[in-house]
């Protein structure tokens, strides 16, 4: 997940603004630029759909437990991250052949223009429909809908827990198990809260757009659009820091790697 989230930052923040800010670069290749317009969806669908595998998982180990020994393994997650990271360049490839050279000058093509067949193809129509179903529609439907289920697994496991510690006269003493399950709502609500929040926005701007070339309404403003494509940026990477900040294993290993200059250091001054 931070490998695809730091695509995501590559493509669609670094080369996307070299390309406006730097002009006549080799990013303003036609073969070049359609590159990184086919990079900067995938990298995005990537990021979105392993959120979506991630959630599952957790979904599979806290709700499932004959089913969580045979799927949450090392193989099954090595074959998952790779059919999403595969499926989702693959998706995006159509993008490519989105745009057309501006001029050609010592037979190499040069920017990339829209081809007008882009605007009047109903091929092209049904693709961007799907592409929308696929990110982020499709994905917020599954990531609330496992979190729904999740957190109802853990009410009700809870609510029957609290029954036998109530007949076993043991309600007063504190539940480590419970504390645990109780911070794991709290981690659900989290990521289906800010997933869903920061691409409201640019879903809402998307389908303005589409209804006001539909009926002649007056165009979104660009600062409205700058803002939520910037909240769209930011969910690539929140849920991966809500999903590895609050692990102890993790915490536990950042805490190494923070000390190991200064172990090593003093290992030295000792010997």
């Amino acid at each position: 997940m931070a490998a695809a989230d730091f695509l995501v930052v590559i493509s669609d923040v670094l080369l996307r603004w070299l390309i406006m800010y730097f002009p006549v670069s080799f990013l303003d290749i036609t073969y070049v630029c359609s590159l990184v317009t086919v990079l900067i969806p995938a990298t995005t669908m990537n990021s979105v759909w392993l959120t979506v595998a991630f959630t599952f998982d957790r979904f599979v180990a806290i709700c499932c437990q004959k089913f969580k020994s045979r799927y949450c393994t090392e193989k099954t997650a090595a074959i998952i991250i790779g059919t999403v990271s595969v499926m989702s360049y693959l998706e995006s490839m159509p993008w490519f052949f989105k745009f057309e050279s501006k001029y050609i000058f010592n037979n190499l093509p040069w920017f990339c223009i829209t081809k007008p067949v882009y605007y009047t193809s109903i091929y092209w129509t049904l693709f961007g429909v799907f592409h929308r179903l696929l990110s982020p529609t499709l994905p917020c439907i599954f990531i609330l809908l496992l979190n729904t289920l999740t957190i109802r697994y853990v009410f009700v496991v809870s609510k029957a827990r609290k029954r036998l510690q109530k007949d076993s006269d043991r309600e007063k003493t504190s539940d480590p198990e419970m504390d645990k399950r109780r911070k794991s709502i709290i981690l659900l609500f989290a990521i289906s809260g800010s997933f869903i929040i920061l691409w409201s926005p640019y879903m809402a701007c998307f389908l303005y757009q589409r209804i006001a070339l539909l009926h002649g309404y007056s165009p979104l403003s660009r600062t409205a659009g700058t803002i939520a494509y910037l909240l769209q940026l930011l969910s690539t990477c929140t849920n991966t820091c809500i999903y590895t900040v609050i692990q102890r294993q993790f915490r536990e290993q950042l805490k190494t790697v923070m000390k190991l200059p200064f172990t090593r250091m003093l290992r030295s001054i000792k010997q």
